[in-house]
């Protein structure tokens, strides 16, 4: 009986610890695109929206590991970036589900998928988050994603 207690509260652990982990907006970025914009237009600034499966895709798990949550990349990002995370986990239907309306607005049809957009809301780039799987190439093509909508 004592194994089987044991091995409950070790499980009941781990799964608040994985929820945990998944749970929480990396700090630096915000759930709300409409507020992003509206603070994007105040400080001139672009935004960034990351549309990603937190608990259940794996370029999109490696990616807030070795990316989106390093202070590095946030403080560089955010100088010209408002940061937006929209999550479909499969573990909070209620996150998903509020968020549903905007990827199906951007037609996105897979994770992770990064949008910039204008301060007025205008996309000027997309592409796959995973195809830039370090924070210097991430940054790196940031960079070179603004120096061509400015080019346009």
């Amino acid at each position: 009986m004592k194994t089987i207690t044991r091995f409950a509260y070790f499980a009941a652990g781990v799964a608040a610890l994985t929820a945990s982990a998944f749970a929480n907006t990396p700090q630096g970025w915000t759930t709300d695109l409409d507020k992003a914009l509206e603070k994007a237009k105040a400080e001139k600034k672009s935004v960034l929206v990351e549309f990603t499966g937190s608990d259940w895709c794996p370029p999109c798990i490696a990616m807030r590991k070795n990316v989106f949550t390093k202070k590095e990349f946030v403080d560089a990002a955010s100088k010209k970036f408002i940061l937006v995370e929209l999550d479909f986990p499969k573990g909070d239907k209620a996150v998903a589900e509020k968020n549903e309306p905007l990827a199906a607005k951007y037609k996105v049809d897979s994770f992770p998928t990064v949008i910039l957009l204008s301060p007025e809301g205008k996309e000027f780039t997309r592409f796959p988050a995973s195809k830039f799987p370090k924070v210097d190439l991430f940054l790196k093509h940031l960079d070179e994603s603004l120096t061509k909508k400015d080019l346009d």
